[in-house]
Formats: C-alpha cells, structure tokens, sequence
C-alpha cells in the first residue's frame, strides 16, 4: 500500500513540474512599454504600442502564451549587436507577422510566422531589432521594408520595470 501511494506521488510529481517550471520561468516582472511610430515611404506616420524584450530572459519569453494581440500593439525585441537573427514560435498562440530591423531603423524585411511552430524564421541579414505584430498587420497599416522605426529612444540597458 505504501509502495502504490509513493508511486502514485511520484507520478503526480513527475506530471506537475513541468508546469511548474514553465510558470516559474515566465511569471516575471512586466515588460517596459514604448510608443513607437514607423515613418513610410509614402509619408504616412503609423503608431505602434509595444512591450520591450531587451534581456536575454524577455526575449526568450517573448509573446508566449498569449490568447490574443491587437492591431496596432506589438513586441520588439532589442539586441547588443547585429546580427543574423533567428526566431520560432514554440509555445506562441497567435499568428505574427515579424519585421528585422537594421540598427538605424530601417526594415530590412517582413516575414510571417505560425502558432506553435518549431521552425525557425531567420534573417537575410544582420539586423540590431525584430518587431512581432499581428500577422498581416504591417501590410495592414501600410507599413513595408524600406520603412523607419522610431528605435531612437530604445536601449538595451533599459529593465524591464
């Protein structure tokens, strides 16, 4: 009887930490929000409200788990250096649409991604920023590559608060 209770335990254990890792990994604090602006080619000004993933650990969490992301809203993603970037969707709920980012704000492309996808999207060139929106959004609103980012203002020194 004891040996099927410790078994039993054991089982529960085994099933539940991995779910409880995975909320410990991702309850931290909130990300820092910005407003940015992308200035088109066309002369349009389009605002964006994003959350800033500027550390090692809020780029890993990104938009994980969320049910839902608004027109409009986003992630960017901030980097030390540029580079070739590379992302994927595990454990992202919602379709995204993803524009890399050269480090005087330029779009360099705009590539979209799926829900719970393990392959990655990868730039075609070293790149400083990568900006996640609902997919289609930047066709949306106008927005191509070619077009500038107001990234003045971020900094990778900046925690989130």
């Amino acid at each position: 009887m004891i040996s099927n209770k410790r078994t039993f335990f054991l089982r529960i254990v085994l099933c539940l930490a991995p779910l409880l890792f995975q909320f410990s990994c991702f309850s931290s604090k909130p990300f820092k929000t910005a407003q940015l602006s992308i200035a088109t080619a066309g002369g349009k000004t389009v605002p964006i409200s994003v959350e800033i993933a500027a550390t090692e650990e809020e780029r890993g969490k990104g938009l994980m788990f969320r049910k839902e992301l608004e027109d409009g809203e986003g992630m960017i993603f901030l980097f030390e250096k540029d580079q070739i970037m590379s992302f994927w969707m595990k454990n992202t709920l919602v379709p995204l649409s993803i524009a890399f980012i050269l480090s005087d704000g330029r779009i360099a492309e705009i590539r979209d991604m799926e829900p719970q996808s393990l392959a990655a999207v990868n730039s075609e060139r070293s790149c400083r920023y990568a900006l996640e929106a609902p997919q289609g959004w930047f066709d949306r609103a106008g927005v191509g590559a070619g077009d500038r980012v107001s990234v003045e203002r971020l900094s990778i020194e900046s925690p989130a608060q």
